[in-house]
């Protein structure tokens, strides 16, 4: 769900956060894995099968014990990415407000004592609305804004079933609103 809403001097955008169906089947993937990887540990060590699919044919020195290490290993990352998942790390909103002069960045965190994370500045502050298209295996695209110390605040990730025509009318639009020039195109 991707919220957007627009008047004539507000802009507010939400952003999605690691509540992903890709980041989801990853988490799933691993779990399997690391489940089937400790059973087989364990029924090495046992020395009984557990897992009616496949025959018992490992030892539990060396291989077993390898085994049962990265099953460990692969529960605690899937935890890692569950909790990231029901947390939603890096949701939040975008807000632009012309009139005020003011942009406001929100996302979740961790929890803990910082997990709002809020980033406002000036909009005088902001000098170009700057595009990143990366190609290839893990094509991204951000758009970012470019403030006047040369320092770069990412503000969109473009989803990678974006065409290149979508997401430079995304940027056009943006700093149109602004009143800002593109870089990047």
């Amino acid at each position: 769900m991707n919220m957007h809403i627009q008047s004539e001097s507000i802009w507010i955008e939400s952003v999605i956060g690691s509540r992903k169906i890709s980041n989801i089947i990853w988490a799933l993937l691993l779990l399997i894995g690391a489940t089937g990887f400790l059973l087989t540990g364990i029924s090495s060590y046992l020395n009984k099968q557990i897992i009616p699919l496949f025959p018992q044919t490992i030892v539990f020195a060396p291989q077993g014990l390898i085994m049962s290490f990265y099953g460990i290993a692969g529960l605690f990352l899937s935890g890692y990415l569950w909790c990231i998942i029901f947390w939603n790390v890096g949701s939040g909103y975008n807000e632009l407000d012309r009139e005020k002069g003011m942009i406001s960045i929100f996302r979740w965190g961790f929890p803990g004592t910082n997990r709002r994370i809020r980033i406002r500045f000036l909009l005088g502050d902001i000098q170009a609305v700057h595009l990143v298209i990366s190609e290839g295996f893990r094509a991204r695209s951000i758009i970012s804004f470019r403030l006047k110390d040369q320092q770069y605040i990412p503000l969109i990730q473009i989803q990678e079933s974006s065409t290149l025509q979508e997401i430079e009318e995304r940027a056009a639009k943006l700093a149109q609103f602004l009143s800002l020039p593109i870089e990047g195109i």
